[in-house]
């Protein structure tokens, strides 16, 4: 007898439906000025709110959205043995993060200014590590939706350099470095001030001595800057 011949097929896809998750501060007065806190790889939507809660002035709002990859974390580490990560980017098809990412965000907006929250002329937009690249994909493809986007110890897109993939913004940017930051070492940043002038006018790029983190002084600042643009 002869087998029955058999057809792979390979990379087939469904579309599915997901939920994403923020926590929201909303002041008395509204709308307000609005900070869109994303956390970095591991973290979460709480850690970034009480990091926000340490930068913001008192008038404003925050959001703060969680990443929608998630993942258990190292069940040995402290906290007990079920901790959860999320992430936001894969090397699967990151493109399709992406948009993902830029969809939560638009979205997010249409929905806080819609319903009277935020004020659509006074929205930043913050991002750490991981988030940092991504947020200025966004900001610098929808350059009409921020008022202002700050990158603490994080990247560039990788395509930065590539075409005309990205726009040019009247959004304030503020990008903070670590001199002792492992992951994004003072090498690596170096000449991010005058790529991102290549498509904004007002850059501030501020090093710190810090690690991969955020220190006091960078909060500091971030203070200064949102007062200083709201």
């Amino acid at each position: 007898m002869t087998a029955p011949s058999e057809a792979m097929q390979t990379e087939l896809t469904l579309t599915a439906t997901i939920n994403l998750y923020y926590d929201l501060k909303v002041p008395e007065r509204r709308p307000a000025p609005l900070l869109l806190a994303l956390h970095g790889y591991g973290a979460s939507k709480r850690q970034m709110m009480r990091e926000a809660q340490l930068v913001v002035p008192d008038n404003f709002g925050i959001a703060a959205l969680q990443g929608f990859h998630q993942h258990l974390k190292d069940p040995k580490a402290p906290g007990g043995p079920l901790r959860f990560g999320f992430g936001w980017l894969t090397n699967f098809h990151p493109e399709e993060s992406v948009a993902v990412h830029h969809r939560a965000l638009l979205d997010l907006i249409t929905h806080l200014v819609a319903d009277g929250t935020a004020d659509s002329e006074r929205i930043f937009l913050l991002g750490f590590s991981q988030t940092c690249a991504l947020n200025f994909r966004f900001a610098f493809t929808y350059p009409d939706k921020l008022r202002g986007v700050i990158g603490i110890c994080g990247g560039l897109p990788g395509d930065w350099d590539a075409g005309d993939l990205y726009r040019p913004t009247d959004a304030s940017v503020f990008y903070l470095a670590g001199t002792r930051d492992e992951y994004y070492t003072p090498a690596r940043v170096s000449g991010y001030d005058q790529k991102l002038r290549r498509r904004a006018t007002d850059v501030e790029v501020k090093s710190y001595d810090a690690a991969h983190e955020i220190v006091p002084a960078m909060r500091d600042d971030l203070r200064a800057w949102l007062l200083a643009r709201c």
